[in-house]
């Protein structure tokens, strides 16, 4: 006899809460059936192994197929009673699983729900649901159970050869999707793929009169025994990268892998992959598969993994992960914290433990490597002391270092006069070759860094490491970079001095958003005439700002480079006398001007600062806007006159040329004018 009633609900309006917002995608109620499925034969082999249970198990496949606008999953597990239905089904939230653990907490295999929504997640594409079900208690009666989505229910007997459950859901008109073998197979496959039970969804097919046609054969959709459930001792490395390549087809083979399996404080067990990892951070992100009991919960685990752990491949599956009742986003506490401890300390174990035993082969990964060590370093300041004992620096030879080898190799010649031990770099040794071998020339070891990250971990580690800085290899002339004594005194008077700024100033080539300061110093006879240097400062924001919204500042300032002229050399000494023995007639009166105006401008200047401002009068400071103004254009005189004998000394821009062109900053006319310039003084 068939009896009515209504589902323990507390709001008339649970169903279209459950349709729209139980799960962020529809999809995943294929998923929460099949669990169900699972659940329920997990149950049984609990049973059995206890003796509760005392027949035969039998064939224990979860089928799924479909009939119509129906889609039907069916199991031979532990089935339900009318009284487990009423419990269980019509009460919401009240979790068969959670009250089965608690009961066989020693002895259960592994059951997936914990809240007791998910069977409702069947609402969100079904406009009628089905169950009909057997359980496997001596003498019990098979029920049938239906909802059309309101709180009323309908319960029944009903005839069912065997033990187990089918759910048989009525596709509404909005999901049809869900009917379609390629969708089906499709989220099976995404979903179920490592379920401890066999899923069968249709029959294997073969090629047969030219065409597709099944077989008798059940397809099986999942690997019940995936790698990372088994032990460690049971695999080989083929077989490790066999399972990667069936979670990641056509990518290329990992560099090394780490298998978890950990039994206390938390469960956890999962295969972690060290990909080839090159230049682009995101490219391989959110490669990380987090199961429950080898249920897909998602691929998103910043929140159980340090962000720069998120850069590796692989599996991650514990019970102890707590989810919400979607199972879509992870909540944070004090297990996932420890997880997250411990998963960063396995990961630095492994790298140090291949660097310690097979060194050449750490050395020859390093490239790939190199990214996820330094993010992690950057961003997790327990990896960061971890990695400081394997992480390696390349110099421009090739030749591998740690940081202790490093500082031990370059103490003695590379610390400055003030103590501070100078690592010196090049960003490209192709580029700036002239920098890298005059520095060699002076017996400096030079390190090749031209990652992505270079630039944030070189000022990490000034941080870290007591008195050291690094300084690219053209941030200054090769004398200054690892400064011994004092800077040698310039032998020109201020108005050579001048004279050569000017003269070197209006011949450099305009360059778009680039700066050139020209400074003079005294580099010895054997130095370059010419050398351009960068602010290691200005330079390193700017790197830093490519990366960093929030130093966007830097990312808009011009490009600033210093042109050194050395004055010692014999070609900066020529340019001088040729430029004063063709402009002194007309400079000389220039200057003399100059030098009345100045002392005039420093009288009036100490006059007015021995004043407060508002008792400075109206005609003192005429007087002081006049003086500025005659000088202004006293300087522009001379500057007009050093830049006319500037155009015509082929050396001047020559030098200005070598120096641009050795760090690919001539393009365009100006590298055009040097050819045609460089024939000429060939001839």
């Amino acid at each position: 006899m068939a009896t009515k009633g209504n589902i323990g609900v507390t709001s008339e309006n649970i169903f279209p809460v459950i349709k729209k917002f139980l799960y962020s995608d529809h999809e995943i109620f294929l998923r929460e059936m099949v669990s169900n499925a699972i659940d329920a034969t997990q149950k049984l082999k609990t049973l059995a192994s206890v003796g509760d249970f005392k027949g035969e198990l039998g064939d224990l496949t979860v089928r799924i197929k479909t009939d119509g606008d129906k889609l039907i999953i069916s199991d031979r597990g532990i089935g339900m009673t009318a009284e487990e239905i009423d419990k269980y089904i019509n009460q919401i939230a009240f979790s068969g699983a959670e009250e089965f653990l608690e009961k066989y907490k020693n002895d259960t295999a592994a059951i997936i729900g914990h809240f007791g929504l998910g069977f409702y997640s069947a609402f969100m594409v079904s406009k009628k649901v089905e169950i009909i079900t057997k359980s496997c208690k001596e003498g019990a009666v098979a029920m049938k159970w239906s909802c059309d989505g309101t709180p009323t229910y309908e319960l029944s007997e009903t005839e069912r050869d065997d033990r187990g459950t089918d759910i048989i859901l009525t596709i509404d008109d909005e999901n049809k999707e869900f009917l379609e073998k390629s969708k089906i197979t499709q989220l099976l496959t995404k979903y179920c793929r490592f379920l401890p039970i066999p899923i069968a969804f249709g029959k294997k097919q073969e090629w047969k009169d030219g065409k597709y046609v099944d077989t008798e054969e059940d397809n099986i959709i999942n690997e019940t025994h995936p790698a990372w459930v088994r032990k460690p001792s049971e695999l080989t490395d083929e077989d490790y990268r066999k399972f990667y390549s069936d979670l990641y087809p056509m990518t290329d083979e990992p560099l090394f892998w780490i298998h978890l399996n950990v039994d206390y404080p938390f469960h956890l067990t999962g295969i972690l992959y060290f990909p080839s990892i090159k230049n682009n951070l995101d490219l391989h992100r959110n490669k990380i598969q987090l199961y429950c009991n080898q249920v897909f919960v998602t691929d998103s685990v910043e929140a159980i993994v340090p962000e720069f752990l998120t850069l590796l491949h692989g599996v991650l599956d514990s019970p102890d992960i707590p989810l919400n009742v979607s199972r879509s986003y992870l909540q944070s506490d004090q297990n996932v914290k420890k997880i997250s401890t411990h998963i960063t300390k396995k990961v630095a174990d492994r790298l140090e433990e291949i660097f310690k035993n097979d060194r050449p082969q750490f050395e020859s990964k390093w490239n790939s490597l190199k990214l996820f060590i330094q993010y992690g370093m950057l961003s997790d300041e327990k990896f960061y002391d971890r990695a400081a004992k394997f992480v390696l620096f390349k110099d421009v030879d090739d030749k591998y270092f740690t940081i202790d080898e490093y500082q031990k190799l370059i103490k003695d010649s590379q610390t400055d006069k003030d103590g501070t031990t100078i690592w010196l770099y090049t960003t490209n040794k192709n580029e700036q070759y002239s920098y890298v071998q005059a520095a060699k020339d002076k017996g400096y070891s030079v390190l090749v860094m031209d990652g992505q990250l270079d630039v944030h971990a070189i000022s990490q580690l000034e941080q870290k490491l007591e008195k050291t800085r690094f300084v690219r290899v053209d941030g200054d002339t090769v004398e200054n970079l690892i400064r011994k004594t004092d800077v040698a005194d310039v032998k020109l008077t201020d108005d050579q001095q001048t004279a050569l700024r000017e003269i070197f100033e209006s011949s450099i080539p305009a360059a778009d958003k680039t700066e050139f300061r020209v400074a003079i110093e005294s580099l010895g006879e054997q130095a370059n005439p010419v050398v351009l240097t960068q602010s290691e400062f200005m330079r390193r924001m700017r790197e830093m700002a490519a990366m960093q919204p929030n130093m966007s500042f830097y990312g808009e300032m011009p490009e600033s480079y210093n042109l050194v002229l050395n004055a010692d050399h014999r070609l900066i000494k020529k340019v001088l006398d040729d430029a004063e023995k063709a402009c002194n007639e007309k400079l000389q009166p220039i200057a003399a001007d100059i030098k009345g105006w100045e002392a005039r401008q420093a009288d009036l200047r100490e006059q007015q600062n021995k004043k407060k401002h508002d008792e400075i009068t109206e005609a003192e400071k005429d007087d002081m806007k006049t003086t500025n103004e005659r000088l202004d254009e006293l300087r522009s005189q001379r500057k007009a006159i050093l830049s006319e004998y500037a155009a015509g000394n082929s050396i001047v821009s020559q030098l200005i040329d070598l120096a641009l062109l050795g760090n690919g900053l001539l393009k365009g006319e100006a590298l055009s004018n040097f050819i045609r310039r460089s024939a000429k003084l060939i001839k």
